[in-house]
């Protein structure tokens, strides 16, 4: 039987993190609606502590929805969790996100702390988050970094206090995928009670790896991925959900599944885009507009043979209408032959080998021949003919 792989989409928290993102209320809203028709599980809707205009969001987002876990961040500060508690007071499904640095690092030169106390913080956030929801997810920040014998200890220790979710973040994006899945490996060799709760993946692409590790940890036990639309996030990003989701369902259909809609995906990367005027890379896996489009001549004809021949994805299955054969001087007959008839022009072999002539000077002096250009020359050399 395949397992379900949870959806976490953090675009309205971690994802609004980068520079110039900030969407307004009504905004988020617009994208949280969007977010539960897609299917996801958990929306992380915001950060209450971090400003009134943050709780206010994450407040109307879990008045407002019906269907997702809405999830709040805090830091393991009582004050934190208690703003998260109070925004989160119309959810259906709460869910508090807890949890502190756990790497060497960060308990030296973050917290100037020891080991020992950081645990006995993470232990007391959990339990004062339980006071509040049912529902505690606890982070242990720079999880990628930590030494697994000791991230055992937290996490064993923060299960026993009732934590739900454990959250492995690699939060600087430093694991090779290979270290992640060990890493989740390890946790679920030798932590007591890890059977009885979600293990959640939350990478950064700081090496560009955030995708290849989030499926690395479900490979080993991750059964939640936490990830944004667009890939966005705090530096390089974060894991790309229009990525994950469609690796699942192309490579692991038997193994895996999950609730998301993937024809929304395009459109609802568009409204990403367009709300936080953060363009999305042409080459884009899956969402950019190169995704699904053929300029070289070669692959052109296989497209056009059969999709299948250079596409491992319909289209349709992401939100995109068809594939997308683009005219350069590159392309074959066969690609100007398929656009010709696109808009009317049926060519035989000799009316191909003529047009083809016009198309290559004409492709020569531009870096793309659009559909103005091309209706142009073919009426221009069959209708004075």
């Amino acid at each position: 039987m395949a397992q379900k792989i949870h959806i976490f989409d953090t675009t309205l928290r971690d994802g609004e993190q980068v520079p110039g993102c900030k969407l307004n209320h009504q905004e988020k809203l617009k994208v949280a609606k969007a977010l539960e028709q897609l299917g996801v599980d958990v929306i992380e809707a915001g950060f209450p502590i971090s400003s009134p205009g943050d709780f206010q969001a994450v407040q109307m987002i879990s008045r407002e929805l019906k269907e997702p876990t809405i999830c709040a961040l805090s830091r393991s500060v009582e004050k934190d969790i208690k703003v998260a508690a109070e925004s989160l007071t119309y959810a259906r499904r709460p869910r508090i996100h807890t949890g502190i640095g756990t790497s060497e690092q960060h308990i030296k030169y973050k917290f100037n702390s020891t080991p020992e106390k950081i645990i006995e913080r993470a232990v007391a956030a959990v339990t004062y988050a339980k006071s509040f929801v049912e529902d505690v997810e606890f982070y242990a920040e720079d999880a990628g970094r930590t030494d697994n014998a000791y991230l055992a200890q937290v996490m064993e220790a923060v299960i026993k206090a009732g934590a739900t979710v454990l959250n492995i973040p690699d939060t600087t994006g430093y694991c090779l995928p290979y270290e992640y899945g060990e890493k989740i490996a390890y946790l679920k060799e030798n932590v007591a009670g890890i059977d009885k709760v979600i293990i959640s993946a939350h990478c950064h692409n700081d090496l560009g790896l955030a995708t290849a590790n989030s499926i690395a940890g479900v490979e080993n036990g991750i059964t939640q991925i936490e990830c944004t639309l667009n890939g966005i996030g705090e530096r390089a990003g974060n894991t790309s959900l229009e990525e994950v989701v469609m690796i699942l369902k192309q490579r692991y259909p038997d193994k895996y599944y999950t609730d998301i809609n993937t024809r929304m995906l395009n459109p609802l990367s568009r409204l990403v885009s367009e709300s936080m005027c953060m363009p999305v890379q042409a080459n884009k896996a899956i969402v950019g507009v190169n995704a699904f489009a053929h300029s070289s001549g070669i692959h052109q004809d296989g497209v056009i043979k059969a999709r299948e021949n250079y596409e491992i994805i319909d289209p349709a299955e992401v939100g995109v209408d068809k594939s997308f054969i683009v005219l350069t001087a590159r392309s074959g007959r066969a690609a100007l032959a398929y656009r010709a008839k696109e808009i009317g022009y049926e060519l035989a072999k000799d009316e191909l080998d003529v047009a083809y002539k016009h198309f290559i000077n004409l492709a020569d002096r531009k870096k793309e021949v659009d559909t103005s250009d091309l209706q142009a020359m073919l009426d221009g050399v069959f209708q004075t003919a």
